[in-house]
């Protein structure tokens, strides 16, 4: 397999033909020049040690030269090569609510945004973690296994949207109890579940949900995300045309913040309301870090094999050879006709 891995340094690739003609020209008028002196066969004559064929020579090794360090600039990568990475940390399982109340505006830029900004920062923050994702409203379903890669959990996050879960509700303890399915038989690593929610409309058991985690030794984390003031709840992003009931009235969306409390405190975890700042954030990794880490099982990258050394060593030797290279004829080697 081959690819370059800075492929937008292969358009000055383009810029070879200028130097080419730069170059054509420059002769032209140096011709002309030393035919105002004689002709040119006589000038040769008169400057015996001068070579006209060293001076093409040198430019071509010099365009040369420059496009294998354009190559070089592009990295070009061959094959593949596998990397072993040893990572100390927790098994965490993020529970998000996708529920049409997290469309809701009164945290910006809307509530579920705000709640993927947050668990990407935990993600990035805490990359020595293996990671599990479930998405919930009505029903709650497991959207990326617990994994060691980071990268693959931010991916799986971004394509979170309420159009995942068609079925309305907030089924916070069916959540749970499929955030406990997530993860290892290892008992000697901590355990944490981060759910984050803004607790309308709960349906289930969640406070029980979240005794029976705790009881296995896993901690359940509240994030509630909205205000208690409430907000409308826009039909798309940024619109003004507002979801409404049978009545034809503005669907009001409010955060239940007593019960995110209750499901916190049911699950020996911190509870943090999520506003337009990063205190949630803040408090969030600090308790995360008080659980014990442990070296989780050893992940191989594959990776693209670096080779843009081939050509650096290449361009160095056209760079000498340049160098080494004289307009004039050495005295000491001018019967030696190589460039006659």
């Amino acid at each position: 397999m081959f690819k370059f891995g800075n492929p937008e340094y292969l358009y000055l690739f383009f810029a070879i033909p200028v130097f080419v003609i730069g170059f054509i020209f420059l002769n032209i008028r140096k011709r002309k020049s030393v035919e105002k002196l004689g002709t040119l066969a006589l000038v040769k004559r008169m400057m015996p040690e001068l070579s006209l064929k060293r001076s093409y020579l040198k430019f071509w090794v010099i365009l040369v030269a420059i496009g294998f360090g354009i190559v070089v600039l592009a990295r070009p990568q061959f094959g593949t090569k596998v990397e072993k990475v040893d990572k100390k940390g927790i098994e965490l399982v993020i529970a998000i609510d996708v529920s049409n109340s997290m469309m809701a505006e009164d945290i910006k830029p809307s509530r579920l945004a705000k709640a993927k900004q947050m668990l990407t920062r935990i993600i990035d923050e805490r990359r020595d973690d293996k990671v599990a994702i479930v998405v919930f409203a009505g029903e709650a379903f497991i959207q990326l296994p617990l994994t060691p890669d980071n990268q693959s959990a931010k991916l799986f996050l971004e394509t979170i949207d309420p159009s995942l879960v068609p079925v309305q509700g907030t089924a916070i303890g069916s959540a749970i109890d499929i955030s406990m399915s997530c993860f290892s038989n290892d008992t000697d690593i901590d355990k944490a579940i981060v759910l984050i929610t803004d607790g309308e409309g709960h349906e289930g058991d969640a406070e029980g949900a979240a005794t029976r985690a705790a009881e296995k030794g896993v901690h359940v984390n509240v994030v509630g995300i909205g205000t208690t003031e409430g907000a409308m709840i826009p039909v798309s992003p940024g619109s003004n045309n507002m979801k409404r009931d049978t009545q034809g009235q503005p669907v009001v969306t409010k955060l239940n913040e007593e019960m995110c409390r209750q499901i916190a405190k049911a699950g020996k975890g911190l509870y943090a309301h999520a506003d337009n700042s990063n205190s949630a954030l803040k408090s969030l990794q600090a308790e995360l870090e008080k659980l014990q880490k442990k070296e989780i099982d050893g992940i191989a990258y594959s990776e693209y094999d670096e080779k843009y050394q081939i050509f650096a060593w290449v361009m160095l030797a056209l760079l000498l050879l340049e160098i080494c290279v004289f307009d004039k004829k050495n005295r000491i080697f001018r019967n030696i006709r190589l460039f006659k």
